[in-house]
């Protein structure tokens, strides 16, 4: 395994970037420790693919270094990087047997047939193949080809980093869930370093002991699952994470207020001060999870006409407007709402204040 480092990292596909805008990832630093389990999260189009080439060897960054424990492989081919990949599609020989598929990797490294044998029915017994282990893969259903992919990765003892590009596009959702916990437990059981990518909040925030958020190339935010979604450093990763998710508002200071949706708000006065010293577009950020009912004038509260609540169970989301803004709030199955004018409590400990997309104070 390995600890991997981006130095100024950075890539362009076309000569003499101008501007960030140029680059398909801007430039950044990051550490991701030996034997750390990483997603990498973002729409399509965002840099994560880009990322994970770069990795791997497929691609040389246009500026910057890639370090492997401490050593520089950004000019190294791939088959230096000892690098196993996982992807989308399952990428097996149909005509050969499962064992012999999970034995490929190791008897292409000439590794002595004994170890062969021990290390594929430790890792079949792991992703429960060991049925199977006979049996031609052509012949085996969808799940079972990627548990045999996810395998061919795992068999080896010496890789630095097992690389997964969106392994479980082609799996069913039940069998989605059952993987990523197999996945989890291969990861606490063997200590790999595993980096993930997806566009899929649920497997990030489920896979990983941190995430890496990535929009338009750039790097928003790296950090464990609660603190993204608690502590979003960005309007970005409060947007993408949660569902739904972050509530937004622009706003203008008062006073010692704030103006929402043309409603006056009383804030904390540490956070109007920070406000206060910002500079460019502010606005308010709250998860729905954070909103709540309040009395009729009560500090840090709007007053909101109801437009639908959508009952889900244990919980129940209340969506309303205010001077043009609209308000989710998941609030208990319990809670009585009669519909008509509600208040709702937005300025609180929970709340967020950004100037220009960025957290203040973070």
């Amino acid at each position: 395994m390995a600890r991997i480092e981006f130095r100024n990292l950075g890539h362009a596909y076309g000569p003499n970037p101008a501007s960030l805008q140029d680059y398909a990832l801007q430039p950044m630093n990051m550490v991701w420790e030996d034997g750390g389990a990483y997603a990498l999260l973002g729409p399509s189009g965002c840099g994560k693919s880009t990322l994970l080439n770069i990795i791997s060897g497929l691609l040389v960054p246009s500026e910057g270094q890639v370090l492997f424990d401490g050593k520089d492989m950004t000019q190294m081919p791939t088959r230096e990087r000892n690098i196993a990949q996982v992807f989308q599609f399952p990428v097996l020989y149909d005509t050969m047997s499962v064992f012999d598929n999970l034995a490929f990797p190791l008897r292409n490294r000439k590794v002595a047939e004994s170890e062969v044998r021990a290390r594929v029915h430790e890792i079949a017994e792991i992703l429960e193949l060991t049925r199977d282990l006979k049996q031609r893969a052509s012949g085996l259903s969808a799940d079972a080809k990627q548990k045999i992919s996810l395998g061919r990765g795992l068999v080896r003892k010496d890789v630095a980093a097992i690389l997964f590009d969106e392994p479980l596009t082609v799996i069913d959702p039940h069998m989605k869930w059952q993987l990523r916990q197999k996945l989890k437990q291969i990861h606490h059981q063997l200590k790999l370093t595993l980096i993930y990518v997806t566009h899929d909040q649920v497997e990030a925030l489920t896979f990983a002991d941190e995430v890496v958020v990535m929009t338009n190339g750039k790097v928003v935010q790296q950090g464990k699952p609660e603190a993204l979604f608690v502590r979003p450093d960005h309007t970005f990763v409060g947007y993408f994470i949660g569902s739904p998710g972050m509530n937004f508002y622009p706003l203008q200071i008062d006073g010692d207020a704030v103006v929402i949706g043309q409603q006056r708000v009383g804030v904390d006065a540490s956070q109007l001060q920070a406000l206060k010293n910002a500079s460019g577009e502010l606005k308010l950020g709250i998860r729905p999870e954070f909103v709540e009912l309040a009395a009729a004038g009560a500090p840090g509260a709007v007053s909101a006409n109801v437009v639908q609540v959508q009952h889900l169970g244990t919980s129940q989301l209340l969506t309303a407007e205010f001077g043009g803004q609209i308000v989710k709030a998941r609030l208990d199955a319990s809670v009585k709402l009669d519909g008509g004018q509600q208040w709702l409590r937005l300025a609180k400990a929970e709340t967020i204040f950004f100037s220009n997309d960025e957290r203040i104070g973070r």
